[in-house]
């Protein structure tokens, strides 16, 4: 098999040849036919430093498999599945990938490869941020209020759409320039207010209700003072960013108010006893897409991956203006 291997953060990628895995236990071999970018992907290839350690990275894919373990009895060979991965073993950019089956599901049949492989991280990082961390009830919360900050992006995408078509929560979205906004509109955003300045100030000018949920997918240390105040009492804040300064949690007190982390790689890295959930949500994305209750979220795509390609995805998503998921084809060598 063929990967895309970083050997240091400041370099491309090098096309390496390697043995191809055989699947043992929950695991399968995918043959990877499309691949999306992600935050996390700059985060993983920033820490890389020695280059006789060199990482395969990439953590949202779409193929078919190839292979599958003793243990493994929900696909067989033939089957076209979609997944995020494990951020611990090797990642999606290469030709073929080893994962766990508990945490794929088989991919959206109106959907092509490149859609579905924007799928998986943001699908599951919404939905685990919305109804495992803020423990949101669709049955009982329909008065309520979910503030998504800076929800153009891949999860604020995903989250807008989960939240309107399974809860009746009145969403609110921030995005800065009025393609965000329109996108986020488009989704189904009640109301967008900008973050471009105070977000307080523009969210309290806007007259909206005070947000009983909060979800951040932005600067959680700049975020945090104005979420403090936004939250209604007895409120919930979820973050994904990790805080870069100590966080004083008193100011939650009076409020009796409560600050939750969403990791999506907790189940999958941590081998935790409901790792099969990611299985069931992503089962659960793929027949809302194919039921036309999720819009494709993949914006832009390259028709193949290479180094060159995977150089210029990763510098469009650090430039911050992302709107939806940026995927690219298969692995080519040119």
């Amino acid at each position: 098999m063929q990967a895309l291997q970083f050997q240091h953060a400041t370099q491309s990628a090098q096309l390496i040849e390697k043995e191809l895995p055989k699947a043992t236990g929950y695991d399968v071999v995918v043959a990877v036919e499309a691949v999306a970018v992600n935050p996390v992907d700059l985060k993983v290839k920033s820490t890389i430093q020695d280059a006789a350690n060199g990482k395969i990275i990439g953590w949202d894919a779409a193929g078919t498999i190839t292979e599958v373990g003793e243990r493994c009895h929900d696909f067989k060979v033939g089957d076209n599945v979609f997944y995020s991965g494990d951020i611990g073993r090797d990642g999606c950019y290469a030709s073929h990938q080893l994962v766990d089956s508990r945490i794929i599901a088989k991919a959206p049949e109106s959907l092509s490869a490149h859609q579905a492989a924007a799928l998986p991280l943001t699908a599951l990082t919404a939905w685990e941020s919305l109804f495992d961390r803020l423990r949101i009830n669709a049955e009982k919360d329909h008065d309520k209020t979910l503030l998504i900050i800076g929800a153009a992006g891949g999860v604020g995408s995903m989250a807008i759409q989960l939240a309107k078509q399974l809860t009746s929560l009145k969403v609110i979205a921030t995005a800065s320039r009025p393609e965000t906004q329109q996108w986020c509109e488009k989704l189904g955003a009640d109301a967008v207010v900008s973050h471009k300045g105070v977000l307080k100030d523009n969210y309290q000018a806007a007259n909206l209700p005070a947000p009983d949920y909060i979800l951040c997918l932005n600067d959680s240390d700049y975020y945090y003072p104005q979420m403090v105040e936004l939250l209604a009492p007895q409120g919930l804040i979820a973050v994904v960013v990790s805080f870069q300064q100590p966080v004083d949690l008193n100011p939650l007190k009076n409020k009796s108010a409560g600050l939750v982390w969403e990791f999506m790689f907790t189940r999958p890295h941590l081998k935790t006893a409901d790792i099969d959930q990611q299985g069931r949500i992503l089962q659960r994305i793929a027949e809302m897409a194919d039921l036309n209750q999720l819009q494709p979220v993949s914006q832009q795509h390259f028709a193949k991956l290479t180094a060159q390609t995977l150089d210029q995805a990763h510098h469009l998503l650090s430039l911050g203006q992302t709107i939806g998921k940026i995927t690219l084809g298969p692995l080519s060598d040119s």
